[in-house]
Parts: structure tokens; sequence; C-alpha cells
């Protein structure tokens, strides 16, 4: 039981990770027809992102009032419901409004599972949770290319849609099962822990205020700056400092988040020899390693590995972190602080690219690697100030 659960949990993050591509796949196609300006995206994008940090915020007393079978099912729903709104808008009027229920959606589905998964199962179950996002993510803009090739983009909004209403479906049907589950991974904790229960409960209601709880916030935050800052302007830092044509650039970009999900997918085995923590301080080297890469004055083949080695530096340390999180701060609190967590890693993922992006308009695109290492030296010292915040509080 507890196996074909955590299936219908992967294929939950497949659904999470499919819209999180299409706009940008279809927008090239459906600004003009939707009368948009392209830089409407952007509008659309942020409406999203703020609808996914509120949700993010909230799913700790949703998830303690209605059960996390109950939030994951009615998000999956609401988003289901606005991809089809996406489908069948006349006009750009109602895109924005339907982006509200799908930030909405998103944000609640990933803090409820991601807590589901650390509060549940083994630290590889994280790490393989977080490379089926990556699957779907992929699947998205093939499903709207697709869409496009045949002559409206609209079927590839409507194929998501309907897939995700048939996923609620089964989620419904899997109601039962999921405090059953939980309890069932639970059997073998003894009576003895009680007290650690009753006292992690006592700090759930303020959670904020536990001891390193702002370290992993920044740890977060900072993470994110470096994943979404590459991801957005590496492949113009390809273009504009080593002289790299847009298509090869583009290529690149592409091998990055292939080695974030490949390594993701290594990591779930990794897991079985190394700690999260190990994992993650061994993610944080590599990460500043390919940043050096980039920053060094070298042949562009060495700014090439350096995309993969932050790439795989960056895949073990979110699933990691967010696994870790009831190990750190007790199973009470865990629920509402992943949500806060969440919160903090999209805000890093909205706010932090911008900001290099106007410092590359200001001076020079070729800042990138500078920016990244100051962003990855910053998660680096959240880390390891939380660690020591962490050992001194068990001894």
């Amino acid at each position: 039981m507890a196996t074909f659960f955590l299936l219908l949990i992967y294929l939950a993050f497949i659904s999470l990770g499919l819209p999180d591509s299409l706009l940008g796949a279809a927008w090239p196609a459906m600004h003009g027809p939707m009368g948009a300006p392209l830089g409407a995206a952007g509008l659309l994008s942020m409406t999203i992102t703020v609808g996914t940090i509120l949700s993010s915020l909230a799913t700790g007393r949703l998830i303690g009032r209605f059960g996390t079978g109950a939030v994951t099912s009615a998000s999956v729903a609401m988003t289901a419901l606005a991809l089809l709104g996406f489908a069948f808008s006349p006009g750009w009027g109602w895109l924005a409004l339907f982006a509200v229920p799908l930030g909405l959606g998103a944000g609640a589905v990933d803090a409820g599972l991601n807590h589901y998964v650390a509060a549940n199962y083994a630290a590889r179950h994280m790490s393989w949770l977080h490379s089926f996002w990556g699957v779907g993510a992929t699947l998205g803009p093939v499903i709207m290319a697709q869409a496009i090739q045949g002559g409206d983009w609209r079927e590839g909004y409507a194929t998501v849609g309907y897939l995700q209403l048939g996923l609620v479906a089964v989620l419904l049907a899997s109601l039962p099962l999921w405090n059953k589950v939980a309890r069932a991974r639970k059997g073998d904790v003894g009576e003895g822990d009680a007290g650690a229960r009753a006292e992690s409960s006592a700090a759930a209601a303020k959670p904020i205020r536990l001891p390193g709880v702002k370290l992993a916030l920044g740890s977060f935050l900072f993470y994110c700056g470096v994943e979404a800052t590459l991801g957005l302007w590496g492949s113009s830092y390809l273009v504009g400092t080593k002289g790299f044509a847009s298509d090869e650039a583009a290529k690149w970009i592409s091998f990055y988040y292939g080695g974030i999900t490949v390594g993701r997918f290594l990591t779930g085995f990794l897991t079985l020899r190394m700690s999260n923590r190990s994992l993650i301080r061994g993610g944080q080297a590599l990460a500043l390693a390919g940043t050096a890469l980039l920053l060094a004055p070298l042949l562009p083949v060495f700014s090439l590995a350096g995309f993969i080695v932050i790439g795989l530096g960056l895949a073990p340390i979110f699933p990691c972190m967010l696994h870790e999180t009831p190990s750190r701060f007790g199973p009470g609190p865990a629920q509402t602080i992943i949500g806060y967590q969440m919160a903090v890693a999209y805000t890093g993922s909205t706010l932090l690219p911008p900001l290099f992006g106007l410092l590359a308009g200001t001076f020079t695109i070729s800042l990138l690697p500078g920016y990244l290492l100051l962003c990855a030296a910053a998660m680096w010292l959240c880390s390891e100030k939380l660690n020591a915040r962490i050992a001194a509080r068990a001894s």
C-alpha cells in the first residue's frame, strides 16, 4: 500500500511540474491572438508566483485542519480548472484572472506533498520526488509544442488540464489511504517519543521563533537565487561574454537543468550511504566550484563544464534541506516551517534573478559568475550557521 501510494505522490509531482513550463512555451504563439503585449508574460508569471507564495504560507494550517489528502486533491482541482480557464479564455484579462487559482493550487500541492514525504518516507524519496517534477517540467513544453504544431496552443493547456482532472479523480479515491499510510509509516515510533512530540506540537504554534528557522529560510532564499538566476541569465551570459550562438547557448542551459534532474535521481541512491547534511555540504561545495569555473578567465569549455557542475551541485541541496526539516525542528513545527521554506524559495526565484538583471543592464552581463558566487556563499554561510546552532542545541 505504501509503495502504491508513493507512486501516486510521484505522479502528483509530475503534474505539479507540467504547468510550470507551459506559459513560456506557449507565449510566443498566444500573446498576439489574446491581444496582450509580449512583456505581459512577466505579469502573469508574477501573479502565479504571488499566489504560490501565499498558499505555501497557509498550507500548514490548512493541512492541520483538513489533512494532506484533502488539501492536495482540492489544490490539484483548482490547478486543473485554472488550466482549462487558460484554454478557453477569450481575452487577456481572463488569463490574469485564472493565473490566481493556478498559483494558489500549485503552492499548496508543493508544500503539502513535500511535508508528507519528509515526515513519512526516507530521504531518497524526496530526491526522486523532485526528479519527477523535472519530468513534468520537461513534458509540458513537449505537449505544448505538439499543440502549436497542430495550430492551436489552447489544446496544450486543455490537454494538461484534463490530465490534472484525471489525477483529481485518483486523489479523491485515495483519500482514506493518506492517514492510514502515515500511521503505518510511523508505527515503529515508541511511546518514549510522546513527550518530544508534545513539545514539537507546542512549538508549532510559533515556529518562526524556533532557533535556526530564519537561517534555514535564508538557505532556501539564496539556493533559489543561484538556481533561478543561472537558469534565466546563463544563456545571455554565454552569448554576451563567451561568443556562443543563441541556439548553442540554449542547448547548454538544457544541460544545466539536465544536471539538476539527473543529480537528484542519483542523490536518491547516495542517501543510502550518506546523511542529508553531508549531501547538502557536498552539493554546496560543487556549486561553489562550478561558479569558480565560470569566474576564472579560462577557455569557454570550462564555462560549459561550470554549468553542469553547478547543476549537479544544486541537485541534492533543495530536497535534502526539505527532508531534514522534521529532524532539525521537530515533526510538529515542520508542517508549517516547510510551507514557510517553500514561500521563501519562491520569493528568491522571483526577486533575485531580476535584481541581477538590473545589475547586468546597468553594468555588464559578465558580472553573472560573481553574483552567483555571492549567492552560493551566502547559502553556505546560512547552512553552516544553522548546523552549528543545531549542534549547540543538541549538546
